[in-house]
């Protein structure tokens, strides 16, 4: 019950009285010109500690026998009958582990600079712990390769098994390499080609996309910006590329009043973890929870003869216990248009678990008496 208590004590005020509060508009909006691009490829992984993919995945033996026929060596053509007799037998790949890579390519990315990867096994490998990533090429949705990626694995888990036990931390068929792709091309955007410049709000509200257009307007003239929907707003700029710098830097720095969001309560189900924003309204309604409790306890007896006697022992008595309780929990009622500190108030004065609250919120929500978006996730 303390627990609980504390827990909407901190989210009245995270959430508390309204403030007049600006923000930038670099924090609310994001240009579409920066938009980053997915990258994939597939790679190996070698100087693994046998943990590899083994015998059995054929993709691996077919990669590896690939790469070294590039490289030179000749892992086809047999050279003498024992070769002949041995080249159809499967190669054992133990430190050798079929990986896919994954990373994001920011916009506006050049040549030469350095960008994180994902390394995740697909085979066999149950680690990929030591293992150095080589050559890989990193392709985009249209199939060109725009990055070149290897290096060593940071991998933060571990995992080790003894005697039919084991023990892991972490993901140990996963890891990444801070910088481990080099970008080789360019992706073309339209950042210094269009005549206009495109502002993408983060969260969608009209209010703010009002607000931003506004305030644009306001400090370099009107019809500047316009706002086309609740997300985007365009924004006449300079066609020379150092002054369209300038001009989307002063833009950034602009302070606007965002909208208020919509009431919303988030569930955490798995967590118990619940959050209301500062609008929730509920209409009138009366809420009574109460739960009946059912303790039920099994007592084995044995009675056992004195230690001269000539009797058996007595066979085993259950004497069974069941206790039915149901707790005396008061009817709160709610009157109309009551806000976020009265309802954590009457849920305190019934004494419900962050469980129950969980309920009265989905009950309230059924019944259409909370003005808000419940998100149960």
């Amino acid at each position: 019950m303390n627990k609980l208590i504390k827990t909407l004590a901190l989210l009245l005020v995270l959430v508390g009285a309204p403030t007049a509060q600006a923000d930038r508009i670099k924090d609310l909006v994001s240009i579409a010109a920066n938009r980053g691009n997915q990258l994939i490829g597939y790679g190996l992984v070698v100087g693994l500690q046998g943990t590899g993919d083994g015998t059995d995945l054929s993709f691996t033996t077919q990669s590896m026998k690939t790469l070294l026929n590039r490289l030179g060596v000749n892992s086809e053509n047999p050279l003498t009958d024992f070769d002949a007799a041995s080249s159809t037998a499967k190669i054992d790949l133990k430190n050798v582990a079929a990986v896919m890579i994954t990373a994001e390519l920011p916009g506006m990315a050049k040549p030469g600079q350095k960008i994180d990867i994902n390394v995740s096994a697909i085979g066999k490998s149950t680690s990929l712990r030591g293992g150095n990533l080589l050559l890989t090429s990193l392709r985009g949705a249209d199939g060109e390769i725009y990055a070149l990626a290897q290096g060593a694995l940071m991998a933060t888990s571990v995992s080790a098994g003894a005697a039919g036990s084991s023990v892991s931390t972490g993901v140990t068929t996963a890891s990444r390499i801070p910088g481990g792709a080099t970008v080789e091309k360019v992706v073309d955007n339209p950042f210094d080609k269009s005549d206009n410049i495109l502002l993408n709000l983060r969260e969608s509200d009209y209010t703010t996309a009002s607000s931003i257009t506004q305030a644009i307007n306001a400090q370099f003239g009107s019809d500047v910006a316009k706002a086309i929907d609740s997300v985007s707003i365009v924004v006449r700029a300079p066609l020379n590329p150092s002054q369209r710098v300038n001009f989307v830097s002063l833009i950034e720095n602009i302070d606007v009043q965002p909208g208020e969001p919509p009431a919303r309560v988030v569930v955490n189900a798995r967590t118990g973890t619940v959050v209301i924003s500062r609008n929730v309204r509920v209409t009138a309604a009366a809420v009574n929870h109460g739960s009946i409790s059912v303790s039920v306890a099994v007592t084995n007896e044995v009675s056992q003869p004195g230690p001269l006697s000539q009797g058996t022992t007595t066979p085993v008595q259950n004497t069974t216990e069941i206790k039915v309780s149901e707790p005396n929990k008061p009817m709160f009622l709610f009157q109309p248009g009551v806000d976020l500190r009265q309802i954590v108030d009457a849920v305190n004065q019934v004494g419900a678990t962050t469980s129950a609250l969980i309920a009265i919120l989905e009950a309230l929500k059924s019944s259409g008496s909370l003005r808000a978006e419940l998100l149960v996730i």
